[in-house]
């Protein structure tokens, strides 16, 4: 989906699967600071939208989703995952249930895949899965932002801010209003500050949910069986996981930011040392200035000083070793 909104002054569109959406309007640093302090907002139109309705929606969700929703109060934010059966995660959704239907965000083109799933496992149970993604667009608006949703929107609320799911047709209307737009580069940066992995960027085929800090967001770990379930349990109670997520502080006098997929070595251990993780997203914050999240072995010391590519990168832990 193409945003309208690319046609604001300054819009410069993202890249790869953000690419129907700004990257930002010409300057990244003031709309970092402006969302840090609660002021305007991100257009996530890209995003897929699923919706879910019909009696037994919750309780069937909550046999295929990581999180307990079988009883999720109306108006109350979530975050879940659907995994493999040998626990690798395979979708992440962003959910609120309005009262009569459970809304959902996920990754751009990755809606399909999602409601081919969900289609497969309605068994008896009654429930409709609808693909909404060309009728409904998604905006963020920052923690702290006194913005107020139009009527009827459905709003999903978390400690970061607000997504409104808008119907697509009002949102250059909400735009005009809702101002100063910020592009989806100051949304990541604030992202990677939080620590708040993404799916497709700090995930894998193999990626699991305890090397990215998502237990216990998008993990309930008493809830009962669902897909994969038996791995979550193994390493929460047995083990470790062999990957862990860890944000890095990169030298500043370098001038590109490594990307995706950019190996990391242990300095000491010279140019030909071993790979031992890879950086998943890179940005330049306003305060921090160059970032990023990466995933590394477990049993790389949290004191280790690496480098990422030819950047050198101090560690700071967000999984435990």
């Amino acid at each position: 989906m193409k945003s309208p909104l690319l046609s604001l002054p300054g819009a410069v569109p993202g890249e790869g699967v953000d690419e129907g959406v700004a990257a930002h309007y010409g300057d990244l640093f003031r709309e970092q600071r402006a969302l840090a302090d609660g002021a305007g907002f991100v257009d996530l139109s890209h995003r897929g939208v699923v919706a879910v309705t019909g009696e037994d929606r919750l309780s069937w969700l909550h046999l295929l989703l990581t999180q307990h929703v079988s009883e999720l109060p109306a108006g109350e934010a979530t975050e879940a995952l659907i995994l493999s059966a040998h626990g690798h995660i395979e979708h992440a959704l962003y959910l609120v249930d309005d009262g009569t239907t459970v809304w959902a965000h996920v990754e751009p083109g990755t809606q399909e895949a999602l409601i081919a799933y969900l289609e497969s496992m309605k068994f008896f149970y009654r429930v409709e899965v609808a693909d909404r993604t060309a009728d409904f667009a998604v905006v963020h608006l920052p923690a702290g932002s006194i913005a107020e949703a139009p009527e009827g929107a459905v709003v999903r609320e978390t400690a970061y801010g607000r997504d409104l799911f808008l119907p697509r047709a009002d949102l250059e209307a909400y735009a005009e209003k809702a101002g100063p737009a910020a592009g989806l580069l100051a949304y990541e940066a604030l992202r990677v500050e939080h620590h708040r992995p993404r799916l497709g960027f700090e995930t894998d085929h193999r990626t699991i949910p305890h090397e990215l800090g998502w237990i216990g967001t998008a993990v309930h770990l008493q809830k009962g069986c669902y897909r994969g379930q038996e791995t979550v349990a193994r390493v929460q109670n047995l083990g470790k996981p062999p990957r862990r997520l860890v944000f890095l502080h990169l030298d500043g006098s370098e001038v590109h930011l490594p990307p995706h997929g950019t190996e990391i070595r242990v300095a000491d251990e010279g140019e030909d040392g071993r790979r031992i993780g890879v950086v998943t997203t890179s940005v330049r914050h306003y305060e921090l200035g160059p970032v990023a999240l990466a995933l590394v072995k477990r049993n790389v010391p949290a004191d280790a000083r690496l480098v990422a590519g030819e950047t050198a990168a101090a560690q700071e832990v967000i999984v435990e070793p």
